[in-house]
C-alpha cells in the first residue's frame, strides 16, 4: 500500500540513476554512546532499506559509496569490521537480490579488497548477472581522482588512440562506470556539503540533494523526499530555461 508521500511522486519523472554518499554512521553512534562499528552495523540496515525501496519505486540504478580509497587509512579494527560487514551483506543478500531482479555491480580498485571479500563479491556479481530490473553498484576502494588516473592509464596503454581523437564520449568508456548511465540525483546524508572524492567526472550535471538525516536513520520516506525535491527542479545541462522549454515542445 502506497504512503501519502509516495503517491505524490510523478512516475514519469523518476531519476534513472541515484547515487548516495552514505554519511553519518560515526556521529549516529557517538550520539548514542556507542562505538563507531556499532554505527556501521546499524548503517547496514539503511543499505537494505535503500536498495529495497529503490526497487519498489522502480528506480533503474542505484550506486552506494560504500568504502572510499581513503578509508583504508582508518583504524585497522574499523576497516576490518567494515570488510566483514560487506562480506556478510553479500552472503546474506545474494538470493534476495536475485528474487528482486537486482544485478550487483562494483566499481573501484577492487583488487585492493581482502581476498575473501573479493571472492564473495565476484561470486555474488556472477549470481545476479542475468537480473535486469535494477542495477545496484557498490563503490569499493573507490576514489574519483583515482578513477580518472586509472582511466588515463588505460588510454595510454591502448593502441590507436591519439590526443586528437580523444573526447568526452571516448573518455567515458575508460571509466569504471562505462556501463552505467550518468547519475541524475546525488543524495548525501548527515548534512555535509562536499563530494568526498566521489564520481567527480560523472556528477557534472547531477542534481544534488543534502539531508541532515544521518545514514543509520535513512529510510524509504527520506528517499522519496529526495526524489520529490528532484522532480521539482529544472534540469538545464548548461542551457537556458527558454532553450529547455523549446526542446520539450519539439
Amino acid at each position: 500500500m502506497k504512503s501519502k508521500l509516495e503517491s505524490l511522486l510523478d512516475k514519469n519523472k523518476l531519476p534513472r540513476h541515484i547515487v548516495i554518499i552514505m554519511d553519518g554512521n560515526g556521529r549516529w553512534a557517538r550520539r548514542k554512546g556507542l562505538d563507531r562499528i556499532s554505527g556501521h552495523r546499524e548503517g547496514m540496515k539503511s543499505v537494505r532499506s535503500a536498495v529495497k525501496s529503490a526497487r519498489e519505486l522502480n528506480i533503474k540504478a542505484i550506486t552506494l559509496y560504500a568504502f572510499s580509497a581513503q578509508n583504508w587509512s582508518r583504524p585497522k579494527d574499523e576497516v576490518d569490521a567494515l570488510m566483514e560487514l560487506l562480506k556478510q551483506y553479500l552472503l546474506k543478500e545474494g538470493n534476495t537480490l536475485i528474487e528482486r531482479g537486482i544485478r550487483l555491480n562494483a566499481i573501484g580498485r577492487l583488487w585492493e579488497l581482502p581476498h575473501d571479500v573479493h571472492r564473495v563479491l565476484v561470486e555474488t556479481t556472477e549470481k545476479t548477472v542475468d537480473c535486469n530490473e535494477m542495477t545496484l553498484t557498490l563503490a569499493l576502494s573507490y576514489g574519483g581522482r583515482e578513477e580518472i588516473v586509472d582511466a588515463i592509464k588505460k588510454i595510454i596503454s591502448t593502441e590507436n588512440i591519439s590526443p586528437q581523437n580523444l573526447n568526452v564520449d571516448m573518455f567515458n568508456k575508460f571509466l569504471y562506470t562505462a556501463d552505467l548511465a550518468e547519475p541524475d540525483l546525488l543524495i548525501r546524508t548527515s548534512g555535509e556539503m562536499r563530494l568526498s572524492n566521489f564520481l567527480l567526472w560523472q556528477l557534472a550535471y547531477t542534481e544534488i540533494y543534502v539531508t541532515k538525516t544521518l545514514w543509520p536513520d535513512f529510510r524509504k520516506r527520506h528517499l522519496i523526499m529526495a526524489i520529490l525535491n528532484y522532480q521539482n527542479r529544472e534540469r538545464r545541462f548548461g542551457l537556458t530555461s527558454d532553450q529547455v522549454k523549446k526542446r520539450k515542445v519539439q
